[in-house]
């Protein structure tokens, strides 16, 4: 069989994956990046809030926290240096009740204690000042916090590769891989590849990925979870300038307001938890929507909220588990020469893309 053999293969054109073959191509290897679909970014990258977040949530000392608080700062710094649309408008959490304002607390010392202090508190009349259509019992302002546009990002990471040589190969999907003494081969349905360094950035799809290679470990395979969330259009003229958050949810971070780079209002994500890739939006699911909104939005009209998209996000734990890291499995954790796994990667992945990239790089050595 004619076997081509390639530096690098990277399996995922999402925005990780593509950050991940821009660093590669940039230290000098031959790169080729695989995706199933026909185009770059079509699951999660695209299908996202397209928020640059600050780092705030995740916990103190986590792969999460880390890679998002380093990844914002590299991505305004590559946003401006490349001409991506984005803009840092900042966020306001709010809460809507006295008793989510010990929470609001928590959420601040973990904020700080991750190194994002610039997340202070705002009183209630001055949030009345800043949002007057907003209503809260007081909440915390985040500067930081920026929004967008993760298309164009994605076609600067990819134009950044391929002037280093990458190559890309879309409608090629894996369908398995054998892990060999010098190497992995890879079998495609466009090509056979031989490749000494692989990186599993498959997103929604890593888990499976990673089981179809020989020789590799299948008790070192997370298990694979679907979290859906639906989003809603604002059907009219929106009255907000910052990103609003309310207290976060367990799975999300609750249904928020995000603005497009066009001011355009957006509402999402839920959390539907499903057991196969499906993008769907139920108009039916609006109704809990209005419901969570008016809380901090009482204004909110009637007949307001039309359907908009869904993304997923690529769970490795269930419903009913504590939320899992991010996770970067490679040579120390399988014992396997240049091979990398990412599993898990949710948000905040587009924020954290450079800094993940930059890891998987120092895995590999």
């Amino acid at each position: 069989m004619l076997m081509d053999r390639v530096d690098a293969v990277v399996i995922g054109a999402g925005v990780v994956g593509l950050a991940i073959a821009r660093e590669l191509a940039m230290s000098g290897r031959d790169v080729v990046i695989l995706d199933a679909e026909n185009a770059i970014g079509t699951h999660t990258s695209s299908r996202n809030s397209e928020v640059i977040h600050a780092g705030i949530y995740y916990p103190k000392g986590s792969l999460k926290a880390r890679a998002c608080v380093a990844g914002k700062h590299l991505l305004y710094e590559y946003c401006a240096s490349h001409g991506v649309p984005h803009r840092r408008c900042g966020k306001l959490i709010v809460a809507t009740t006295e008793a989510q304002l010990k929470e609001l607390e928590g959420i601040r010392t973990k904020a700080h204690a991750n190194g994002v202090t610039d997340v202070g508190w705002i009183a209630k009349d001055e949030v009345a000042r800043m949002e007057p259509e907003l209503f809260c019992m007081g909440a915390l302002h985040s500067p930081s916090t920026g929004i967008i546009d993760s298309h164009s990002l994605m076609l600067a990471y990819l134009g950044d590769a391929e002037d280093r040589g990458a190559m890309l190969a879309l409608k090629t999907p894996l369908i398995g891989g054998e892990i060999t003494a010098d190497g992995t081969i890879l079998h495609t349905s466009e090509m056979t590849l031989k490749t000494s360094i692989l990186v599993n950035s498959a997103g929604l799809r890593a888990p499976s990925v990673a089981k179809t290679l020989e020789g590799f470990d299948g008790k070192l395979v997370p298990g694979e979870f679907y979290a859906k969330g639906n989003y809603y259009s604002l059907n009219r003229k929106n009255p907000f300038k910052r990103l609003i958050y309310p207290v976060p949810e367990p799975g999300g971070l609750g249904v928020h307001v995000t603005l497009d780079l066009a001011g355009q209002a957006r509402f999402g994500p839920d959390v539907e938890w499903i057991d196969r890739i499906d993008y769907d939006v139920d108009p039916r699911r609006a109704e809990r929507f209005y419901a969570a909104i008016r809380r901090y939005w009482p204004g909110l009209p009637d007949d307001s909220l039309s359907p908009g998209y869904a993304g997923i996000r690529p769970k490795t734990a269930g419903p009913k588990d504590p939320a899992p890291d991010f996770e970067i499995q490679g040579p120390k954790k399988h014992g396997i020469a240049g091979l990398v796994h990412l599993f898990g990667i949710e948000s905040p992945g587009l924020t954290a893309s450079l800094a993940l990239a930059r890891q998987v790089r120092e895995e590999l050595g």
